[in-house]
């Protein structure tokens, strides 16, 4: 069986392979000149956070969300289990009163707790969920790491490449190009997210750490070598532009309101994109015959794409396998 997968994002290289791991031939197009071009997911904040994603999500998104970690630490060594930090200024701890009461498989933590797992927060916050079991990893070094295994694998991965799902050449074509799709799923949205990536070594952070805010929530990621993500913004808009000025404002004084060093910080990057987003923000997989749409993952790519994955390689591989998924299916797999 020759498959193609049209995108070269989180949800493409996952579902490619979950293919090429179980011996079929597939190969990866994508419309960018390389890889992270024209994917969201190179914007992505890579938490993989199930529990605390329960706050504002579906059921769903914990469910099959926390079955990710693994896959992740199977594939990509470079994915970190030290949980995640939920803190909110004294003004605002009504928020992490709220936050805790939607979510699970947290510990409330006091002023010494914090100070001993984040040392340089030490004396700036008193109170804090802390979500021991989740982890995160960097995007960009994860989506580098998927595609040279897939070279390992013998999948061919063509970029500057245009593909259509009316090619002829394969058996099946997986269309994974996210809002690109749009123009054949027309119930699909895009959510426009903001980011920074800032560097400093006057603050260490050993895990992903929220701050809650009632009005502009943001959390800040670790990465290697002093850098640090900084987001994300959520805007109901499909122009990919630029970090508002607005936008980068609010960002930089949510992080220096965690700690005053990000204020001395060295901006990096500023980073925008459209995530794609059906009515329900919950992922879809949509069998359209030689077609099959994997799209929809929102703001959870690196999150829910490897049990999407792995559905969309069931059905291709062994036919009898359920394809379409619907909301009511999801706490069933």
């Amino acid at each position: 069986m020759h498959i193609r997968v049209i995108g070269a994002g989180v949800a493409g290289l996952t579902a490619a392979l979950e293919l090429a791991e179980r011996g079929a031939m597939v190969e990866v197009l994508d419309r960018g000149p390389y890889l992270g071009a024209a994917a969201c997911s190179w914007c992505a904040g890579g938490m993989l956070a199930p529990w605390c994603e329960r706050e504002s999500s579906d059921p769903a998104v914990a469910e099959l969300g926390h079955r990710a970690i693994d896959w992740w630490l199977r594939r990509f060594p470079g994915t970190t289990r030290k949980g995640t930090l939920v803190i909110a200024q004294p003004r605002d701890v009504g928020e992490l009163t709220h936050f805790a009461r939607r979510t699970e498989r947290f510990d409330w933590i006091d002023g010494d707790q914090i100070a001993e797992i984040e040392p340089d927060l030490k004396g700036r916050f008193y109170k804090g969920l802390f979500f021991a079991d989740e982890a995160h990893l960097d995007p960009r070094s994860a989506l580098t790491a998927l595609a040279a295994r897939l070279v390992e694998l013998g999948v061919s991965l063509r970029f500057g490449t245009e593909a259509t799902t009316e090619d002829r050449d394969v058996d099946r074509t997986i269309d994974c190009r996210g809002f690109a799709a749009q123009g054949d799923l027309p119930d699909l949205r895009g959510v426009k997210g903001e980011m920074l990536l800032v560097k400093t070594q006057e603050i260490s952070l050993q895990r992903p750490v929220r701050l809650l805010h009632p009005r502009i929530p943001l959390y800040i990621v670790p990465r290697e070598n002093g850098l640090f993500m900084i987001g994300a913004t959520m805007i109901e808009s499909s122009d990919r532009g630029r970090v508002t000025a607005r936008s980068a404002v609010e960002l930089l004084n949510g992080a220096y309101s965690v700690h005053p060093a990000f204020g001395e910080a060295e901006i990096i990057e500023f980073g925008a994109d459209v995530r794609p987003a059906f009515p329900d923000n919950l992922p879809a997989i949509r069998d359209c015959g030689r077609t099959i749409y994997f799209n929809g993952l929102y703001r959870h790519g690196f999150l829910l794409a490897p049990a999407f994955a792995t559905r969309v390689a069931d059905a291709v591989l062994y036919p009898r396998a359920t394809l379409e998924m619907t909301h009511e299916d999801y706490p069933e797999w």
